[in-house]
């Protein structure tokens, strides 16, 4: 339903604007589905999180790991209800684990440290982690990206250290930890997904050979 709806939309804006080529079309396309998917996706999250008794939080890791999810990238389920799911399990699972687990002072600072030198690796490796449908192709934003995915990173792990709230100091550093995992190639590779930018710089050695 939504495919279809974001199809006709692409299909007018085509009309209207006829030097829109094909390749451009189907950024235009994937970002309506973006657009449209996100509201039934957003009231549906916040029903489950309210049935799960972690409304509030859910919100908050939202918005406490949105910064740090926002440069370093990751997966995008190619499904609206894998979308669905695996936001689900992004947001109310990091409530539900911060919620329930208590973590003592030792522990916490042995686990922001382990989740600081995992995510410095993570981000070296993969970050900005883009996708086929939205490759990130300028050196520049690519590098950008990739330093303001250590600041915005190390900045929610330091924050963590210092808020007194067990449950919001679990909050970020379950969300740091959670989105690292989004960008690696493990998570790509089980979810059949592809770095678009690894996939630009393939069809430019082909295109190169052939």
């Amino acid at each position: 339903m939504i495919e279809k709806i974001c199809n006709n939309l692409t299909n007018k804006i085509r009309n209207k604007m006829p030097e829109i080529n094909e390749e451009r079309a189907e950024v235009i396309n994937y970002g309506l589905q973006l657009l449209i998917g996100e509201i039934p996706k957003t009231f549906i999250l916040l029903l489950v999180a309210y049935l799960c008794g972690v409304l509030e939080l859910s919100i908050l890791a939202l918005l406490f790991i949105l910064p740090y999810k926002t440069f370093s990238g990751g997966v995008h389920l190619k499904t609206h209800i894998g979308c669905i799911i695996g936001t689900s399990l992004f947001y109310v699972g990091n409530a539900l684990l911060s919620k329930y687990i208590v973590l003592g002072n030792v522990a916490k600072y042995i686990l922001i440290a382990f989740v600081w030198i995992f995510s410095i690796a993570m981000i070296k490796l993969y970050a900005p982690a883009d996708t086929e449908e939205v490759p990130i192709l300028r050196k520049k934003e690519r590098s950008l990206k990739k330093n303001l995915s250590y600041v915005t990173m190390t900045i929610t792990l330091i924050i963590s250290l210092f808020v007194t709230n067990v449950v919001i100091s679990n909050l970020l550093i379950f969300g740091v930890l959670i989105q690292t995992i989004s960008i690696t190639r493990f998570v790509y590779n089980i979810t059949k997904s592809k770095y678009g930018y690894e996939e630009y710089i393939k069809s430019q050695k082909i295109n190169v050979v052939t």
